[in-house]
């Protein structure tokens, strides 16, 4: 193998010959259509971070019409399926079973205290197994009393004490649905999985095989050859990710804000550095279970863990939140959600592009430095 110049005819029945051998071989098609498909369904509605109906049992220990009123200022949200209960025993068993996410008590001596002037106080128990029902059960009962004391002070003809009224206004995404924000995270992780578990079989088959003996024969340059192996398997995943989009945004409702060309030109940079890694992990190690293993440590899990597709980057410690500055899933993920959520805000997207472009360009150079060494042998 020889590193003159490309030849076009040799690149384009290159090109042809692995196309063929992507439409003869089954797992490709698998890889590349059926298996996202099944991940954005998967993640699109197996993943969810909004607070769904709550599990409440309430323990009314106050004889006073107060007790019951706030009871009843409870039962106004959707979100909560309320149980009346008559003991503190039956609530700390269902709370210990898991039947009850959360109990509220109200002591026998609310309605004294809330009309002698003294502040009341309402117990609340709640499972700090599930911290983020925890903190919005919370967050609900602090507001239920506060409203339902601001009401009694309305009634009595009391001056109440000046109250600050926040008005929360959400952008990009008024709904608060986590499925808008976690959706364009996880088709990063399918390109992921398309670009590097796909090609990291590609060159490690030809040596299985006992085919790439022919082509080092041949007069088929090192240039020719990566790009022979880059292209068709650049255009699965083009179409991967219009599939992707296309489901997300027709059939789960995601929004996307952001134009369809800026998107094209995300995808390509990642998936650039995708192939580029998963190339060089097949030219090294030269066996497909192997190159296939180490495509889904090196790619699929820390995109999944470290990318910020499902934890906070800024939560993690210094040294972890260091190292994710190395992964181009980070930038892609960052990039889709933008572009998903809020369009295409120039500053942002353009950041992104360059960090992409850096990871493709040193991915596919040292594949081909490395295929240079080892084809040269």
């Amino acid at each position: 193998m020889t590193s003159s110049r490309i030849s076009g005819r040799r690149l384009r029945a290159l090109i042809v010959k692995e196309s063929r051998q992507i439409m003869r071989d089954p797992s490709s098609i698998l890889l590349a259509v059926v298996l996202p498909l099944m991940m954005i369904f998967l993640y699109g509605y197996g993943l969810n971070l909004d607070t769904t109906v709550t599990r409440i049992g309430v323990l009314v220990e106050d004889s006073g019409a107060d007790g019951y009123r706030l009871y009843e200022r409870f039962t106004g949200s959707p979100s909560f399926n309320l149980t009346l209960l008559k003991d503190r025993d039956t609530l700390m068993n269902r709370l210990e079973t898991g039947e009850l996410q959360a109990g509220i008590v109200i002591p026998n001596d609310y309605s004294a205290r809330l009309r002698s002037g003294r502040p009341p106080q309402v117990q609340l128990l709640a499972d700090g197994a599930e911290p983020n029902s925890a903190t919005f059960v919370a967050s609900y009962v602090q507001g239920s009393y506060a409203l339902e004391y601001q009401a009694m002070l309305d009634e009595t003809g009391e001056k109440p004490p000046p109250i600050i009224e926040t008005v929360p206004s959400y952008w990009y995404n008024p709904e608060c649905i986590s499925r808008y924000n976690l959706i364009p995270g996880s088709i990063s992780v399918i390109m992921s999985m398309v670009g590097a578990i796909l090609t990291s079989l590609i060159v490690a088959r030809e040596w299985e095989r006992g085919t790439m003996e022919a082509l080092l024969a041949s007069s088929v340059t090192r240039t020719e050859f990566l790009l022979s192996k880059t292209i068709p398997y650049f255009g699965l995943g083009l179409i991967s990710m219009t599939v992707c989009t296309l489901v997300a945004t027709s059939i789960m409702g995601v929004p996307m804000r952001g134009s369809w060309w800026l998107l094209y030109l995300l995808t390509a940079l990642f998936l650039g550095s995708a192939l580029g890694m998963g190339l060089f992990l097949s030219t090294t190690l030269r066996n497909q279970f192997n190159a296939a293993q180490a495509a889904l440590l090196t790619a699929l899990l820390p995109n999944m863990l470290l990318s910020g597709f499902i934890f906070e980057i800024t939560s993690m410690p210094w040294a972890i939140r260091t190292a994710t500055y190395l992964l181009p899933a980070r930038y892609f993920v960052n990039a889709l959600q933008t572009h998903f959520q809020a369009g295409n805000i120039a500053y942002i997207l353009c950041i992104n592009l360059v960090f992409l472009l850096l990871a493709t360009v040193f991915w596919i150079g040292l594949t081909a430095r490395y295929t240079k060494k080892r084809l040269d042998d």
